[in-house]
């Protein structure tokens, strides 16, 4: 059977779905194509899910530090069952939202397997996507006039690591554990790494970070990476940076064994379990791309222009397949833009510098901009402003008075170059340094703003005023 559509989406992840119902806006009839769930990853082995862990952890933490705040509690305990079953509840939620999304946009979901094919009977040039159905029916033949491939990414290993889904996992296997391990090995110390040591480690886990590079969180400004290393070892967390996990010594016996090599010299660990994360690779196998002119890098990344198109111009690509930053709010807005472009509009391409990042571990970090270091490289002659929370009165409030936040800026044009918080609540907080700096605001703009009090927005004010070292509680 053959279907015409103005625009087929295969993957109906965060980025696809969003750029479906931004097509249904524009009045292009389209279709997506999803293999697993509407939602993808992010939804259902991300996201959602990890955040919902991480704040039953971070309920668990304060409640064991209620005494402080005057509450006398018994022994709290961790029922983890309960901690997934509510976690899948949220996800439940939200997935028959994206449905419902779905059927309001009139967007057509066939529950499926995407494959693009060159040129046929069907179409002379390649686009045409053949669906092979999960429900084994006769395959759907979609013949589109635009493609839009947003297929996302899968959790990569080290090479000659096996992942068993038992002993060694990754982010997707350990979302589902049903039961906390006494003890857990991190190989990685990235953000996926870091918020799984923080969440485990207010569970009660013993959590160990073997980290290649120098530092843990490498693509962070290196205060923020310090601060966060501080407060996780202030947990309990063991982190050991220059340390390179060596395959082939991995043993497993209900519990892994393993060498790491650290600054040359071979030490032995040992837990219950090892979580694997190392980064993420493209789903752009088994897709069709050799069916097409579409180009990849040497790391499987479909290869686009500003507007999200491939080398087919009529077929586009956007969020983790293509790489880049590997966010689910950029994929979204790649979506829009691409589909924009789809239904001949004019859209304001994506700066990457004004993308927020954000890591849910307690503390929590965020940024935005170029890190001291960055601005440095690229040859800005700099001033920096920073605000400790603990001169905070709402942080203190909160009882959490750790982090800061800093702000970096241009020296001969005030211009902002970087934001960058690590502590309580940053993850929203980065908001309000989006918009300064899509909007190209000063430190003195930002100083200027009047931030309410008590709240924890004021160590924004106060950076951006001890820029200039005007700051008033620092």
């Amino acid at each position: 059977m053959t279907q015409d559509y103005d625009l087929v989406i295969i993957g109906g992840g965060t980025g696809g779905y969003v750029a479906a119902i931004r097509a249904s806006q524009l009045g292009l009839k389209t279709a997506i194509v999803e293999h697993g769930l509407l939602g993808g990853t992010c939804l259902h082995r991300g996201c959602i899910p990890s955040k919902a862990l991480l704040r039953s952890a971070e309920v668990f933490r304060q409640t064991k530090e209620a005494d402080q705040f005057g509450i006398t509690t018994a022994d709290p305990k961790v029922d983890f069952l309960k901690v997934q079953e509510r976690k899948q509840t949220i996800v439940n939620t939200l997935h028959q939202g994206v449905q419902g999304l779905m059927k309001k946009g009139k967007i057509d979901v066939f529950e499926g397997y995407g494959r693009i094919l060159g040129p046929s009977i069907f179409s002379p040039t390649a686009g045409t996507v053949s669906v092979e159905m999960n429900n084994g029916e006769e395959n759907e033949m979609l013949i589109p006039k635009n493609v839009l491939i947003a297929t996302g990414s899968k959790p990569k290993s080290l090479p000659g690591l096996q992942i068993d889904g038992q002993y060694v996992v990754t982010s997707d296997e350990a979302l589902l554990m049903e039961e906390l391990p006494a003890s857990i090995l991190i190989v990685g110390g990235g953000v996926i790494g870091i918020e799984w040591a923080s969440m485990l480690a207010d569970f009660g886990v013993q959590v160990t970070i073997i980290e290649f590079m120098d530092r843990i969180l490498p693509t962070e400004d290196k205060e923020v990476s310090k601060e966060m290393k501080r407060l996780l070892k202030k947990k309990g967390i063991s982190i050991h940076t220059n340390a390179k996990l060596l395959p082939d010594t991995l043993t497993i016996n209900n519990g892994v064994e393993v060498q790491v090599d650290q600054n040359g010299k071979s030490e032995t660990y040992q837990a219950d379990k090892m979580l694997v994360s190392v980064g993420r690779s493209p789903n752009s196998r088994s897709i069709g791309l050799d069916n097409t002119d579409i180009q990849t890098n040497e790391h499987g990344c479909i290869q686009t222009n500003d507007v999200y198109q491939t080398k087919e111009s009529h077929i586009y690509a956007i969020g983790d397949v293509i790489g880049g930053l590997q966010l689910a709010h950029v994929a979204s807005h790649e979506g829009v833009i691409a589909v924009e472009h789809i239904a001949g509009e004019d859209p304001v391409k994506m700066n990457e510098i004004n993308v927020p990042t954000c890591i849910y571990s307690n503390p929590e970090a965020a940024s935005i901009g170029l890190t001291e270091e960055q601005a440095i490289e690229q040859g800005y002659e700099i001033k920096t402003g920073k605000m400790s929370f603990k001169a905070i009165g709402k942080a203190l409030v909160y009882g959490e008075t750790d982090g800061f936040v800093k702000i970096i800026a241009n020296k001969q044009t005030d211009d902002l170059l970087g934001i960058h918080m690590v502590g309580p609540h940053v993850t929203d907080l980065i908001s309000e340094a989006g918009i300064a700096k899509v909007l190209d605001a000063t430190p003195w703009e930002i100083g200027e703003s009047i931030h309410p009090h008590p709240t924890l927005s004021e160590a924004i004010g106060e950076a951006a005023l001890a820029v200039d070292e005007k700051q008033i509680h620092g």
